[in-house]
């Protein structure tokens, strides 16, 4: 079996990567998003730091982008993981991510607690969609 080819997806409307990835990358029909943390994409600061509500929106901005510069939709959205400090912050969080992933069928998604994130951000959200 061969592997499908694969590309990698860049726009300067979402944080540059802070590690060796690529914001996504698109193989075989599917868009693979790497992780969105609340920064800006043009100072690299997370937004409202310390303040859940305003990292989730940023975190939602920077996918959307992504998923924009796949020529990809929100409603193209398979599947989501999210990924909390503290899952005090849930209910806010999912009601966030219901302004924009709640279709007549929404998105399968995990959510976990984790001990830490990269620059010190309260969420991240990583997702698959299919662009076939």
């Amino acid at each position: 079996m061969t592997l499908p080819s694969k590309r990698a997806v860049e726009t300067k409307f979402a944080p540059s990567p802070v590690g060796p990835y690529s914001q996504a990358v698109i193989a075989g029909g599917w868009l693979f998003c790497s992780g969105q943390i609340g920064l800006d994409a043009s100072t690299g600061l997370i937004v409202g730091e310390g303040d859940i509500e305003a990292e989730t929106r940023q975190v939602i901005k920077n996918l959307l982008a992504v998923l924009h510069a796949s020529n990809a939709k929100a409603s193209q959205v398979i599947k989501t993981n999210i990924y909390l400090i503290n899952l005090k912050d849930f209910e806010l969080v999912n009601k966030i991510y219901a302004e924009v992933f709640s279709q007549e069928i929404s998105p399968a998604r995990a959510c976990v607690e984790v001990s830490g994130l990269p620059k010190g951000a309260l969420v991240e959200i990583d997702c698959v969609a299919w662009l076939g």
